[in-house]
């Protein structure tokens, strides 16, 4: 009997020692959620501080006012700054009609959205060659009417500075967007 008991008690010692590992490996793999919040309707020059839930860091929102400004904190900071949009289509004239950051998508039959894996369905723009291929810039203004969330995959020629180009689905359809004063919020960096 006490050989029954004794081997009973070391079963529920190995059992308990597997319980606490699982645990232990299970709390290790713990993914924190980690929230944005929209600053695009702070109007105030002064930074804003964000903490991070899943590394507890502040995060500085640097509100820049000129391309340098953006190329210094851009990487490391999310960056509001002022800019121009504009509209175009695949079919302008000089245009290809292929998008000129990998993957190089053909945009000619009307499709104006990239499926990002971490943002979701997301509208392409053309940005100066600076701004790397694959940063993601929420959108607002006035005129614009709902925010809009774009990806950098395209350049141009005339694209520099803080002028950004929304693709639209034809050239005629860009002349709905002319030419407007927005508000731009890096909050991806490249790819």
């Amino acid at each position: 009997m006490k050989n029954i008991l004794y081997m009973i008690r070391n079963q529920l010692c190995v059992i308990l020692v597997l319980i606490v590992m699982f645990f232990i490996i299970v709390s290790g793999n713990k993914k924190e959620e980690v929230i944005t919040y929209n600053v695009s309707s702070i109007n105030s020059i002064q930074a804003v501080h964000l903490v991070s839930k899943y590394n507890a860091e502040v995060v500085e929102t640097i509100y820049a006012s000129n391309m340098s400004e953006i190329l210094q904190y851009g990487q490391t900071n999310p960056v509001i700054f002022q800019g121009t949009m504009t509209g175009y289509g695949p079919d302008c004239v000089g245009c290809s009609g292929i998008v000129s950051c990998p993957p190089r998508n053909d945009v000619r039959n009307g499709n104006i959205y990239f499926e990002d894996n971490e943002y979701g369905t997301l509208r392409i723009v053309a940005a100066d060659a600076n701004i790397p291929c694959g940063t993601v810039v929420k959108i607002s203004g006035d005129r614009l009417g709902e925010q809009i969330t774009a990806v950098v995959l395209d350049r141009g020629g005339v694209i520099k500075g803080t002028l950004m180009d929304l693709l639209m689905p034809s050239e005629r359809a860009s002349n709905s967007v002319g030419r407007q004063n927005v508000t731009y919020e890096i909050i991806r960096w490249g790819w």
